[in-house]
């Protein structure tokens, strides 16, 4: 009995458990990118040298040495390692320069370089949910030090400056720095849960599935995103049907988003009204003239019931959500519905129906990227099936017009379609991540953009 009540509670947790619809996994490349953009947006050592020259309070003032100032602040390099589980390890290996008047009444100058190295542990803020870095630990190692003082004052003078300076003032000075750095990047996790939205038909938000953990090679973030129409109402991700995960083959530590097919179909339910058309054009692209004349050479009974010729009107009409099938290099775009052709009458008349026919069809998926945002351009692939629903011009074979329509659809409605998906998709807005040069891989029920971007 208690094994299947346990039984009975693990199938509710499952099925209300939110699975992953995009997955981030992000590898010491793009964070040291941010880490160093960080640094060098919050200027943050020079800030720290000037705050070194200034009287502090209880700093007592140095024998022999008057006139304190620190300068020449040398450009940081920045060493990041992930500590599994727990976040982030920094070490910033910086240099600079501080000067004085020596009491025999010369020019001083101490040449010092340093390593500050803390961990910043990954939290969660507890007044937005959102993911946030705290140091921890920090640490100033002196590396070496030189002067420009007489060897034989190193002993009294020198050693004294680092025993009552050095040693005890520089990590109240430069741990603030890495203090200072986290404030900066985790400004740029504030915007993952904004709502962005899809043209005019709604918004996507990409909530995180859980928090954010650290592997020895990957910062990963697992995301439940929430499409909601304009009007409020959510479309729920469908059932994936297994676990999503990252395929093989890309390198040890990089960087990589992943979308999944389901999700990518719930983002396309936004735009199904949109995929809705009346075509009247007599004339389009390399098709023949849209007349009933036209469509005589492929069913002969509507020259009969129509011995002038009239303009076609076209109505299609997408009537299931449209759906993102993904086989590795491949991805297609399935479509179902009507199709209605019309024969159109004088003004102030409404046009006749012809016939209305249900459709399946196929359109392939070419993805790129453009200013952050996911572009689909498509291409008939196949007209899958053909069924009349209804006639006024008699029975007929549907294969008699496969050729017709297929050009039909290739011609007047893929554009409509191509029209519609530029609007495009948006992607997770998180530590500036440049998506424009990702390279693009279209796997097993999944797309991957790859985000190993060098900098310039």
């Amino acid at each position: 009995m208690l094994r299947i009540l346990f039984l009975a509670l693990c199938g509710l947790l499952t099925h209300t458990r939110a699975d992953p619809g995009a997955l981030l996994r992000l590898g010491l490349d793009i964070m040291n990118r941010e880490v160093q953009s960080a640094m060098d947006e919050s200027h943050i050592l020079e800030q720290m040298a000037a705050e070194a020259g200034k009287k502090r309070p209880g700093m007592k003032p140095i024998k022999g040495i008057t006139n304190l100032k620190v300068k020449d602040v040398q450009l940081p390099v920045i060493t990041l390692s992930f500590l599994p589980g727990v976040g982030i390890f920094q070490c910033v290996s910086t240099g600079l320069t501080i000067t004085g008047k020596s009491f025999i009444g010369g020019n001083m100058e101490i040449i010092v370089v340093l390593n500050i190295t803390a961990t910043n542990r990954l939290l969660q803020d507890e007044k937005t949910g959102l993911p946030t870095f705290k140091s921890e630990g920090c640490e100033v190692v002196l590396v070496s030090v030189k002067t420009n003082l007489p060897s034989n004052m190193l002993p009294k003078v020198v050693n004294k400056f680092l025993d009552s300076t050095l040693h005890k003032v520089l990590p109240s000075l430069m741990c603030p720095a890495i203090d200072a750095v986290l404030v900066y990047v985790n400004r740029k996790w504030a915007n993952l849960n904004a709502p962005m939205p899809v043209g005019q038909m709604g918004i996507v938000k990409y909530v995180l599935t859980s928090m954010p953990t650290t592997t020895a090679n990957y910062l990963q973030v697992a995301f439940s995103p929430v499409v909601q129409q304009q009007e409020g109402n959510t479309i729920q991700l469908a059932d994936a049907g297994e676990a999503l995960e990252f395929p093989e083959g890309y390198a040890e530590g990089s960087s990589q988003l992943l979308l999944s097919a389901t999700f990518l179909t719930t983002e396309l339910a936004l735009l199904q009204k949109s995929f809705n058309v009346n075509v009247q054009d007599m004339k389009i692209g390399k098709l023949p003239p849209q007349t009933t004349k036209t469509l005589a050479g492929f069913i002969p009974k509507v020259a009969k019931a129509y011995p002038k010729p009239k303009p076609l009107v076209t109505q299609i009409r997408i009537n299931k959500p449209p759906k993102v099938t993904m086989k590795t290099g491949k991805s297609l775009l399935h479509l179902h519905g009507t199709l209605e052709m019309f024969a159109a009458r004088r003004r102030g008349k409404a046009p006749v129906s012809l016939f209305l026919l249900e459709t399946h069809f196929n359109l392939k998926i070419q993805y790129s990227v453009r200013e952050g945002r996911l572009l689909m351009l498509t291409s008939l692939d196949r007209l899958l099936s053909l069924s009349r629903e209804s006639s006024s011009i008699g029975a007929f074979s549907e294969k008699e017009l496969t050729g017709f329509i297929t050009d039909y659809l290739q011609e007047a409605y893929v554009p409509v379609v191509n029209d519609v998906l530029q609007v495009g998709f948006p992607l997770p807005e998180l530590l500036d991540i440049d998506y424009n040069l990702a390279e693009l891989d279209i796997v097993e029920n999944a797309l991957v953009l790859v985000l190993d971007l060098k900098l310039d």
